[in-house]
């Protein structure tokens, strides 16, 4: 399957609505996502996506229970957020499969923000907040990197929000004109992966999300962050089993030209048993009881990290310094083509295994399309095949610089 197996239909609101065939297959996998995620919070005011998407869950005047209907169809449902993006998903039978439409075009435009349904989510997504990031050894270590990494931009907190009293406290004014202002049809792209006719799925889309009005949302100007120039350093105390190293490298957002070469570098140094980071300094030199290095996938401006637990009888000050001496080597040394073949190799076969779940090929083909360009997710292995040795050598020098880095100790009491 490539971009010309794929039909898009943009209605007269705005909405991009995108149709995947699958022949033979009984489910029908139905994605909507907005273009709406945390970095759309106000520093005041954090967490207010994820709530969101839990309270999207709570019916509406026409549908006071969202999961009982679908369940009563034989389908299934959940969502996620990210810092970018809010993705809902529902799994349903194909002869069953326009219910899924009805509802959701039902939520984007009647959610219910009954003072109850609110509070008890509250509380919700405040315990998952204890649980996650207060009440879980490490839980807390996101919170600490965002916050050295970014100082101007909203990647500076999680979805989770940077307080719970920001959910505790939040009025429901707030959270309506959050929803308000990014649930609407021309932020949104609708996929639909199934043996569903495309004039089915359009006639469904015109019926149920057509009368929607556009709400010609503007586009946010954020603050872009600074170009960091010298290095942060932190170190902190916590009751945790094992000390820890963590690392973090600035580098481009998710369409600038250096992705695929810092996604390539992150494979080379940690990906499966025979990565760098693993073979040398937890097998060899013992330095490391585990360790691993990826990107974070951004749409502005991400970070490359390296996060680690370095056991008792090591320093950590050898510990960096490994590291530093693997990331100084990638800044010197072509890796050798055999060795890039194989990460090549690697990716080409997750690429394909991952796009064999409808749920996930929808979701995939979504955010190209959110991001503007269908093509970008299929054109993802030839991106990566095009990365060189000497493009890998040249990411590196840019993106492990002592100046570019975020290094936090994280002790054991």
């Amino acid at each position: 399957m490539d971009a010309s197996d794929i039909n898009i239909k943009i209605l007269d609101n705005g909405m991009r609505i995108v149709h995947i065939p699958a022949e033979g297959v009984e489910m029908v996998c139905v994605n909507l996502v907005y273009g709406v995620g945390a970095r759309n919070e106000e520093y005041e005011h954090t967490g207010i996506a994820h709530l969101l998407e839990h309270l999207m869950f709570e019916g509406t005047e026409a549908v006071p229970s969202f999961d009982e209907p679908l369940e009563l169809a034989g389908g299934e449902n959940n969502a996620y957020t990210t810092n970018d993006v809010t993705c809902y998903y529902i799994t349903i039978p194909k002869q069953n499969a326009e219910l899924a439409f009805w509802m959701e075009s039902d939520r984007m435009r009647n959610i219910s923000l009954d003072k109850k349904k609110v509070d008890v989510q509250r509380q919700v997504v405040i315990e998952e907040f204890k649980q996650t990031t207060l009440n879980r050894p490490y839980g807390d270590v996101s919170r600490i990197l965002r916050e050295m990494a970014y100082k101007v931009h909203p990647y500076r907190w999680s979805t989770i929000g940077r307080n719970f009293s920001h959910i505790a406290d939040v009025p429901a004014s707030v959270i309506r004109r959050f929803y308000n202002d990014y649930y609407a049809p021309d932020n949104a792209v609708l996929s639909v992966v199934g043996d569903i006719p495309f004039g089915r799925v359009v006639e469904w889309s015109e019926k149920w999300f057509g009368p929607i009005p556009a709400k010609r949302i503007k586009k946010r100007c954020l603050p872009q962050e600074p170009r960091q120039v010298r290095q942060r350093r932190r170190t902190v105390y916590r009751n945790v089993p094992e000390n820890a190293l963590y690392m973090g490298f600035h580098m481009g957002a998710r369409l600038d030209a250096d992705y695929y070469p810092c996604d390539v570098i992150s494979d080379v140094l940690s990906n499966g048993y025979s990565g760098r980071l693993l073979m040398r300094l937890v097998k060899e030199k013992k330095l490391f009881s585990k360790i691993d290095a990826f990107i974070s996938g951004s749409e502005d401006t991400g970070m490359f990290w390296i996060y680690s637990r370095v056991p008792d009888g090591v320093s950590m000050e050898d510990a960096e310094a490994a590291v530093w001496a693997e990331l100084d080597e990638l800044k010197r040394e072509l890796v050798p083509s055999e060795e890039l073949e194989k990460v090549r190799n690697r990716f080409e076969s997750d690429f394909t295994f991952r796009n064999l779940s409808g749920e996930n090929l929808g979701n995939n083909v979504a955010l190209a399309v959110l991001r503007g360009s269908l093509d970008s997710h299929f054109r993802e292995p030839e991106m990566y095949r095009a990365v060189t040795s000497e493009a890998l050598r040249s990411a590196a020098k840019e993106l492990f610089r002592k100046g570019n880095s975020v290094v936090l100790y994280y002790l054991k009491k």
